[in-house]
């Protein structure tokens, strides 16, 4: 099987590498791996050896015949690129997310190829409450207020007109939390907390009182199973709809557990909004309030389809996902081969 992977040198890319790398081992000459990004890693070293790197950015037109040229002759697509900062230019953003999907659809379709897996998010769902777990068929339109919402929202349209065009392409969406693992510490606290804050963090934080909202209730998983999850989607040849999770859900009450607070000091939603909305304007961090419009808003997903079709089984949970970034944060973690998860000076 020749695969392709967008974004390939990222978060999720590096760990899908990894995996297909292990693939390759326990079968070699399997697996062909096509690696496609703005910015080619270190090809010397693992897991970017071995494979055939593209440069070109999904998002510009003038480089579509660069992307048909690196998806010829492949039998599946893993579309992974997309850009969360800069936060301040939608435009670009658009671009690369909304415009680069569309682009990568249609290279896509005029190569051929068979089946095609695109990172979508839980962010891609309309507001939803979170006592109950909702499955796939909740609508993925969106949280108007977060960009990154939004633009979820339109990858989801593209692919849904994608599959009514292309009824002999396969075509999966793997909706998932939020992915973290140790080596993305230092590009996750660079892209949500800026250059500064992540170098004050200790090793093991403590923090006495923990100000958060009641409903301020996600999920997370950890890359080496998102990673897991789009290798089982490839193999089976699965298509449509996947939640992606890792257990348990994380409350206020988790969240003190893990960061050792002695007390939680329950604050509206609204407060919390309008901080990071005032630190954002005042460039102290580099995260807008969409992103809490995101939280307070996102589902409460079901992965009880993941399980079923995939036999899907996180083995890292959710708090120790969380712990991993965090220390991966405070150290400064990153893979050095990647311009992207490129550790802390």
């Amino acid at each position: 099987m020749r695969i392709a992977v967008t974004g390939a040198s990222g978060n999720v890319g590096t760990a899908l590498l990894h995996n297909l790398q292990r693939q390759l081992e326990s079968k070699p000459g399997s697996l062909e791996l096509v690696g496609i990004t703005r910015r080619v890693p270190d090809t010397s070293r693992a897991p970017y050896r071995g494979v055939e790197w593209h440069t070109l950015d999904v998002g510009v037109e003038s480089d579509l015949p660069l992307l048909r040229t690196a998806l010829a002759g492949v039998d599946a697509v893993v579309h992974l690129a997309w850009q969360i900062q800069p936060n301040r230019d939608l435009d670009q953003l658009h671009r690369t997310n909304v415009t680069g999907t569309a682009h990568v659809l249609e290279a896509a379709g005029q190569a051929g190829v068979g089946q095609i897996v695109c990172a979508s998010s839980m962010g891609a769902y309309s507001r939803a409450p979170k006592d109950r777990r909702t499955d796939e068929s909740w609508p993925a339109t969106g949280i108007p207020g977060s960009h990154y919402s939004r633009h979820k929202a339109e990858q989801e349209r593209l692919l849904d007109q994608f599959e009514a065009d292309h009824p002999g392409i396969r075509v999966a969406r793997l909706r998932t939390a939020l992915i973290f693992q140790r080596n993305a510490g230092s590009e996750i606290g660079r892209y949500f907390l800026g250059p500064l804050i992540p170098r004050l963090l200790p090793r093991r934080l403590k923090v006495p009182i923990l100000p958060a909202p009641d409903d301020l209730i996600f999920q997370a998983v950890h890359g080496d199973d998102a990673a897991e999850a789009y290798w089982r989607v490839l193999v089976r040849g699965e298509s449509g709809a996947f939640n992606i999770a890792a257990e348990p859900v994380i409350t206020p009450q988790e969240l003190a557990r893990l960061l050792h607070a002695r007390r939680i000091l329950p604050i509206p939603m609204s407060l919390l909004h309008r901080l990071v909305g005032l630190t954002w304007k005042l460039h102290i961090q580099p995260s807008d309030s969409g992103w809490i419009d995101m939280a307070a808003g996102a589902p409460v997903m079901d992965t009880g389809r993941a399980r079923r079709l995939l036999d899907w089984e996180p083995r890292v949970s959710s708090i120790d996902a969380i712990a991993q970034v965090l220390d991966g944060m405070a150290t400064g973690e990153g893979v050095a081969p990647s311009p992207v998860l490129k550790p802390r000076d």
